[in-house]
């Protein structure tokens, strides 16, 4: 039985590994590509529906959520531009906070990528809907839990996604986002009235800034998706820099313009209740039936994006308990090569929230999963910001430049200002799943101090 070298980060691959990816490096364009990708999910197909409420305040929340985000990719950057061996963000938080805080950080993104599931899963079946209207008769939790669970099972056998999938996926996401901004600045042009027919009257407050804030973030998580696979990136120290800028960059603008569409253009208790807003947005603008095609390319970018989440919360999954934070049954592999307990045991918390989630319609399901979501990912850019301070501290040539700092600073006021705005129940939540991770550290660290030494004996 090999023991997992201490010290070695939970991205950094084992030598046969390493030996196996070597001629197998990802440049800017894939890495841009996995940026705008992965943040490109089911989100912005759901969140216009789900910030109708707040109204104006849902604006200005994208406004800080955007600039918010901007600043943390420039964390991101930084971070990978000083430590490009650190093996991404794990290895940035364990060089200057310590593993324990490492340990938290990346247990928490792991809680959150199956919570991710579980909101695409139900983000989709609201546009699933809009394609094949039969499929309404289904209820929306068994529908949620039958795509979850079929995603999967595909997993099970084996299934990869390479670079060229991953662009190919990004651009079916982007062609729905290309329709509606079309729309929009073709009534722009042709009838400027409608625009303001029926502005949003929910009045412009601070707790609504922030919530609207908190929601519309699940929409941006995800901008770290270059650095996370650092170890196979070529040059990470120059690639991981311009490709999160960059990714982040493009989507910020295609989000300005698509969320400001149909807020504008739709009233605000109608998109509140509407399970697939962009499809209704061109159903009443655009020419008839146009909404279910539109639906039917968001279907397949959400299936996409489940499928592809899925495979990395199983790799995940299987890299932390083939480094021993995690039970190793969860590294073994099936005889198709893929990590299937790890895999059951993703499905399995993801239908446990699928199920908690559901009350009364699917945007609030859709809602409360983002905000959980987004509770369960802060911690580790509250993390990777403060280890670009103390790395800021340390490093004497960094700190001549105060714009670090400043970037630093602005990015925990950023999560900590996410945080307040996230909610009682949704904090609680990523809380408790949070804490559960702490007695699973103890134990696995006891455990390892306690397994005999293996000794190499050479001939």
């Amino acid at each position: 039985m090999s023991v997992p070298r201490p010290g070695r980060s939970l991205s950094e691959p084992k030598p046969a590994e390493a030996d196996m990816h070597d001629g197998n490096k990802i440049g800017f364009w894939t890495c841009t590509a996995l940026v705008v990708g992965n943040v490109i999910g089911m989100g912005i197909f759901v969140l216009p529906a789900s910030l109708a409420p707040f109204g104006f305040n849902a604006l200005i929340g994208w406004v800080i959520v955007l600039a918010g985000c901007l600043v943390l990719a420039r964390v991101f950057s930084h971070l990978a531009h000083a430590l490009p061996d650190a093996g991404g963000p794990y290895g940035y938080i364990r060089q200057t906070l310590g593993e324990p805080l490492a340990y938290l950080a990346l247990w928490a993104y792991w809680v959150s990528l199956w919570l991710t599931n579980a909101a695409l899963a139900t983000g989709v079946v609201g546009y699933m809907t809009v394609v094949f209207p039969p499929l309404g008769a289904i209820q929306p939790a068994l529908f949620a839990l039958g795509l979850l669970w079929a995603v999967v099972v595909i997993n099970l056998f084996g299934v990869r996604t390479g670079g060229g999938v991953q662009v190919v996926t990004t651009a079916l996401k982007l062609l729905p986002m290309l329709a509606i901004a079309l729309l929009g600045g073709w009534l722009l042009l042709t009838s400027p009235a409608s625009y303001a027919a029926h502005p949003p009257t929910t009045p412009v407050t601070l707790g609504g800034v922030m919530a609207a804030s908190t929601i519309a973030l699940f929409a941006m998580l995800g901008i770290e998706s270059a650095s996370v696979p650092a170890a196979r990136v070529d040059d990470p120290g120059r690639t991981i820099p311009r490709s999160t800028m960059t990714g982040t960059v493009l989507t910020v603008i295609i989000y300005i313009i698509v969320s400001t569409v149909p807020l504008l253009l739709i009233r605000q208790q109608e998109l509140a209740e509407a399970s697939a807003p962009f499809a209704l947005l061109m159903e009443r603008f655009a020419a008839a039936g146009s909404g279910r095609w539109l639906a039917l390319f968001v279907v397949i970018s959400g299936l996409g994006a489940l499928n592809g989440w899925t495979l990395l919360a199983g790799e995940l999954t299987r890299t932390m308990a083939g480094n021993g934070v995690l039970p190793a049954v969860l590294a073994r592999d099936n005889r198709h090569g893929a990590p299937a307990m790890a895999l059951l045991v993703i499905g399995i918390l993801g239908s446990a929230m699928v199920g908690m989630s559901y009350s009364d319609s699917l945007v609030a399901a859709f809602t409360f999963l983002t905000r959980v979501v987004t509770a369960a990912t802060l911690p580790l850019y509250l993390c990777c910001a403060l280890a670009l301070i103390v790395l800021w501290w340390r490093n004497h040539a960094m700190r001549a430049s105060r714009r670090v700092l400043l970037v630093a600073v602005t990015c925990v006021l950023f999560v900590v200002f996410a945080f307040v705005g996230i909610g009682r129940e949704p904090f609680l939540y990523a809380l408790g799943l949070g804490a559960a991770g702490l007695p699973l550290y103890v134990f696995m660290r006891l455990r390892r101090r306690s397994a005999p030494t293996v000794q190499v004996i050479r001939e």
